[in-house]
């Protein structure tokens, strides 16, 4: 059952990565063309939510970072618990492998920027932006080129970029957060602790629904991001079919959720994302050592820590290999992981404070872009011949 839930979210996104694509490449044409202010203009819009007396002012930047894709991180987040409790991850060392190879996959692209801004004079702050792994462009390249690959490493990818982006949060916490309203975040632990034990009961779908748009709230008024909260409250959604109905309301909300993600969520979150100008672009800033560093540091950084820390979890027996899967499959995955992309440019936003066509800011984003396509090209050639060495060999094994 599990193998055919995943089945049936890889057709999905197989079928969408082309529109996530198309949406990423629009928002740079867009960015670069005439219609580059407005493009800009319409994310910094401001827009209003009105419920009674509760009243919420974003930019459309913000609600689809903050309020679309927190959509996004629940559908995240009820997977990786189907994955313990029913699938994948039930064994404890393969769960303990993408949870580590998540640690070496921060830690490397760290040391290694610091390593390139030491030896070439680059601003020391640049260290937290290659830290990330942007879990939508990289889910979308393993749709493209994932097929006849076990679905395991899919779920691999999946639980540690989920963990990539959950330190990259906690991080971002820490070093760039400017307080966080305790009140409404102690509201945020009651109504997930209400939901976990209500839960038990049959709820109907509305009183889940509202139990989200709860937690969403109190997080916004709270200070933090969403996508943690959005996977904290999957963790209380029932995994068990309910008796009434033998049908299982994680199972039914991952169902009913995911085309929405896939095919709205994250094409709009590409769009807004991915628009970066290139006006004004020098030969010295496309080479300054930000630039090397931040590209290094996903490129090599997270290839490196991930298939690193993996490899050797293994061999210590403290953790196992995806099922189905070999070490250069694995590997393949390992540099995908490099895909820093949005979450990336948001942490170099906060490491270096200024108007987005600032000379650091321009630089960020170079070193995101030439280190995420690096990494996403080298994959893709890696996981397409893993895939057909594969499939020659089981063609040999049935001969």
């Amino acid at each position: 059952m599990a193998k055919k839930l995943t089945l049936a979210f890889l057709k999905t996104e197989a079928g969408s990565g082309a529109v996530l694509g198309l949406a990423a490449l629009a928002a740079l044409i867009v960015a670069n063309s005439p219609l580059s202010a407005d493009y800009f203009a319409w994310l910094k819009s401001v827009h209003v939510l009105q419920l009674g007396p509760l009243r919420l002012e974003e930019t459309i930047s913000d609600w689809i970072k903050e309020g679309l894709m927190a959509v996004f991180f629940l559908v995240v987040g009820l997977e990786i618990k189907y994955e313990i409790l029913k699938g994948e991850l039930s064994d404890p060392k393969k769960l303990a492998t993408p949870i580590l190879a998540a640690v070496g996959g921060m830690v490397a692209p760290g040391l290694v920027y610091l390593a390139v801004a030491g030896a070439l004079g680059g601003p020391h702050e640049g260290w937290p932006v290659p830290l990330a792994t942007d879990i939508a462009f990289a889910l979308a390249v393993f749709a493209a080129v994932g097929r006849g690959l076990p679905t395991s490493l899919r779920v691999f990818l999946l639980t540690l970029a989920i963990v990539d982006d959950l330190g990259a949060i906690a991080l971002i916490a820490v070093l760039f957060s400017q307080g966080v309203a305790w009140l409404p975040l102690l509201w945020v632990v009651g109504v997930l602790v209400l939901m976990a034990v209500a839960g038990r009961r049959r709820l109907a779908a509305p009183f889940w629904v509202l139990g989200f748009g709860a937690v969403w709230w109190l997080t916004i008024q709270s200070g933090l991001s969403t996508s943690l909260t959005a996977v904290a409250f999957a963790m209380v959604v029932p995994v068990n079919p309910r008796r009434e109905t033998g049908q299982s309301p994680l199972r039914d909300a991952m169902h009913d959720l995911h085309p929405y993600v896939a095919f709205l969520v994250l094409p709009l979150f590409a769009f807004a994302k991915a628009g970066v100008s290139f006006a004004g672009l020098s030969l010295d800033q496309a080479l300054a050592p930000l630039v090397i560093g931040v590209a290094l540091g996903l490129f090599v950084g997270k290839q490196i820590g991930v298939f690193g820390v993996a490899w050797l979890a293994a061999r210590m027996r403290i953790g196992a290999k995806p099922t189905g899967a070999n070490w250069l499959q694995v590997y393949g995955v390992s540099l995908l992981c490099g895909v820093g992309f949005t979450m990336s440019l948001f942490i170099g936003a906060l490491a270096f404070p200024g108007a987005a066509d600032s000379p650091q800011q321009i630089e960020v984003k170079l070193g995101v872009i030439g280190g995420s396509l690096l990494s996403a090209l080298a994959a893709a050639v890696i996981l397409k011949l893993a895939g057909r060495r594969t499939a020659r060999e089981d063609r040999a094994a049935s001969e």
